[in-house]
């Protein structure tokens, strides 16, 4: 006779996060699934930011290392020396810019050359910080979003563990336990995804501005530089 009355409880304390899935209600599973395809999403932009980032950086800071040294300062030629980093890629943009405004006939025009100058270095920082701001966004979608769609399953669960009241006329821990163990991971899984994403959201964030800075800082001193090289060609 034991053995009757523990059998089922010893099933009933076989609990898994991965039966539970199985057995919940449509809706929340549902929740559960896009929950996780968020957190994986998230974390996959994470990684792929984090390399991007400070490969980012550091690149540009080895260009304008090669740059200010003197081995990459030739303003006056067709073609800069290229490279797979953004401050290479200004250069690269405001030699061209350069070159094509010494040969246009207002040549002489040095205020319009520098003018032009100018809204090419802020065009080539304004390029470089959307690609690399690229995938920020979904970062903040799943920051902000996660935990409300995580709300919907936990409200949806608990709505379901009152049915089950209802319909049964028992308010027994037995007949509530699995709806509101399904509300309970609902919101769990809502924070898992949005607590992450909301952290490296604005890590990211103060690195692109101080990426953005540095560029910025970059440009400048290209924009005082060429001002310098208009004024002697006037001279």
């Amino acid at each position: 006779m034991e053995s009757d009355v523990t059998a089922p409880i010893v099933n009933d304390a076989g609990f898994s996060l991965l039966g539970l899935l199985l057995e919940a209600d449509i809706v929340v599973k549902l929740v559960l699934i896009i929950l996780l395809i968020a957190s994986l999403w998230s974390w996959a932009v994470i990684i792929e930011k984090s390399f991007a980032v400070s490969s980012a950086r550091r690149r540009a800071k080895a260009f304008e290392d090669a740059f200010w040294s003197g081995r990459a300062d030739d303003l006056d030629r067709r073609g800069p020396p290229s490279g797979n980093d953004a401050a290479s890629r200004i250069y690269a943009s405001i030699s061209r810019e350069w070159s094509d405004a010494r040969r246009a006939p207002e040549a002489n025009d040095h205020m319009m050359m520098i003018d032009r100058a100018e809204r090419s270095l802020r065009a080539g920082v304004d390029r470089e910080v959307g690609r690399i701001s690229n995938g920020l966004g979904v970062l903040a979608t799943i920051g902000s979003a996660s935990p409300f769609i995580g709300l919907f399953g936990t409200v949806w669960g608990i709505m379901n563990a009152f049915l089950n009241i209802a319909e049964k006329q028992d308010t027994s821990l037995t007949n509530v336990a699995g709806p509101i163990a399904e509300a309970l991971f609902a919101t769990g899984l809502g924070l898992v995804a949005a607590i992450p994403a909301v952290i490296f959201y604005n890590k990211f964030t103060g690195d692109v501005n101080r990426f953005a800075d540095q560029l910025d800082t970059f440009s400048q001193d290209l924009l005082v530089r060429l001002s310098r090289r208009a004024s002697d060609l006037g001279a």
